[in-house]
């Protein structure tokens, strides 16, 4: 008697075409997807189309949209990886109802609708709220390195940025004088060429320059001499602010009033402080407003991407910083959780907040609480025997009295538990540890998403449990 097996024809054709559902098991993620994004508000998406049907025909950014937080749950992020997954995956293909959109499509997708991606984190929220997932009584703040899209090797200062636009003017020199038979060279002015010492930064001023980056940040843009000029404009800018600063702090100097306003001052007490002829510092030609941050394995040239998770690892805020640091974070993070619990109809407010070491800022802790949230944070750091040299007494010999407690020792023993396996999930699982786009901006809108998709996992596992239940 012969081998029986089921037969397996690839030549045979379809009579009839089969509902692209079929294609897949129930409760797969792909049809989970679809279902969802049919729930959410996507008029921003659409407003960005002419209404007169007029043009070449554009793919519904429904469906697009429903790409990207598939394969973004899937870990694939490169524009090109995900053309390859529409014709690879099945998942895909069905989301996309079997038609393949090319990698620059997608990626001008992302970048056009940059802002309501970003704002699909929001939504999905309510959602996670709506199935009873938000449970924010304990909630847990902290950050974690990505890697931006560039090298550190980037980084340059102003004269090695002035030296790449000429050598570059040069070239472009050199090819036109191969066309026309004249040539001339570029070289570089003798006052870029002379080294002029470091000097430190006047904080408060770079600073505020800081901030007006971060509230109107610009797209990076694509080609190299841009960036390379904008890389200059930056550096220039910066000096601009210092001297701004610089005179004020001089026309202080000239009244000789303290610091604090109350006492007069003898001439020559304060040292006076003479600007740099040019820019100082360095800047990345590759993106800009990404930065140098130490990170406990070296320096990465990235950004410190900040969440706040809930007992049950529901990301409620995810924001993107450019400074190393931790130190500042803790209120602006609280206050993001609250206005987007708020936004997706959660009347609960946090009872206590817990973070590491590096968030220790007692001004603001103390506004923290003073809004009825409760703050756990050691005053010294894991890796630390004993108490840190000077911290000790007031707030500090508090804060570690209530950590000895049984109940803030148990609180503060969940922090660990509750939002290091987002970073984990994120970073090692999901191979999601370097944004794709550049910008400050750009990197937003890709955090936002990658929290948005980890939330839509969590939210169809506990859909699949509650039905098999």
């Amino acid at each position: 008697m012969p081998q029986n097996f089921l037969r397996c024809d690839h030549d045979q054709e379809l009579l009839l075409p089969p509902n692209l559902r079929d294609w897949l098991p129930e409760g797969h993620l792909a049809s989970f997807l679809l279902d969802t994004v049919d729930t959410l508000d996507l008029d921003a998406f659409y407003l960005a189309y002419r209404a007169d049907g007029h043009g070449r025909a554009a793919h519904d950014p429904a469906s697009m949209v429903a790409l990207l937080l598939y394969t973004y749950c899937r870990g694939l992020r490169s524009s090109r990886a995900i053309e390859r997954s529409c014709w690879d995956d099945v998942g895909c293909r069905v989301i996309m109802a079997n038609q393949q959109p090319d990698h620059a499509t997608i990626a001008r997708f992302r970048q056009r609708h940059e802002d309501p991606v970003a704002g699909l984190f929001g939504q999905v929220l309510g959602l996670c709220a709506k199935a009873g997932m938000v449970s924010v009584g304990v909630i847990a703040v902290d950050g974690t390195k990505l890697h931006a899209n560039a090298s550190r090797d980037a980084n340059l200062d102003y004269e090695q940025v002035a030296r790449k636009i000429l050598e570059e003017a040069a070239e472009i020199d050199e090819q036109e004088d191969e066309l026309y038979g004249e040539k001339r060279g570029d070289e570089l002015p003798p006052t870029l060429a002379r080294r002029e010492g470091r000097r430190a930064w006047l904080r408060e001023a770079r600073q505020e320059l800081e901030n007006k980056r971060a509230a109107n940040p610009k797209p990076v843009p694509r080609s190299r001499p841009k960036r390379l000029r904008e890389a200059k404009r930056r550096l220039e800018e910066e000096l601009k602010v210092e001297c701004a600063a610089n005179a004020e702090y001089e026309a202080w100097r000239e009244r000789g009033v303290s610091a604090d306003g109350h006492h007069r001052m003898a001439p020559g007490t304060v040292k006076p402080f003479t600007p740099p002829e040019f820019p100082q510092g360095k800047v990345n030609t590759t993106d800009p407003d990404s930065r140098l941050l130490k990170a406990r394995r070296g320096f990465v040239q990235g950004y410190n991407a900040q969440a706040v998770v809930t007992k049950d690892q529901i990301v409620i805020a995810a924001e993107i910083r450019t400074v190393a640091a931790d130190f500042g974070h803790l209120e602006p993070m609280v206050a993001a959780a609250c206005n987007e619990l708020q936004a997706a109809g959660v009347s609960e407010q946090p009872q206590v907040v817990l973070a590491d070491a590096g968030y220790w800022h007692q001004p603001q802790m103390e506004r923290v609480v003073s809004n009825g949230i409760q703050v756990l944070i050691r005053p010294d750091g894991d890796q630390r025997n004993g108490t840190r040299p000077g911290w000790n007494g007031g707030y500090y010999a508090f804060m570690r009295r209530v950590l000895e407690t049984e109940l803030g020792g148990d609180l503060y023993r969940k922090r660990k538990t509750m939002i290091e396996p987002v970073f984990g999930q994120t970073k090692f699982n999901r191979r999601a540890d370097r944004f794709q786009r550049r910008g400050r901006s750009a990197a937003r809108s890709e955090w936002r998403l990658i929290t948005a998709t980890h939330n839509l996992m969590k939210l169809h596992r506990h859909q699949t449990a509650t039905q098999g239940a």
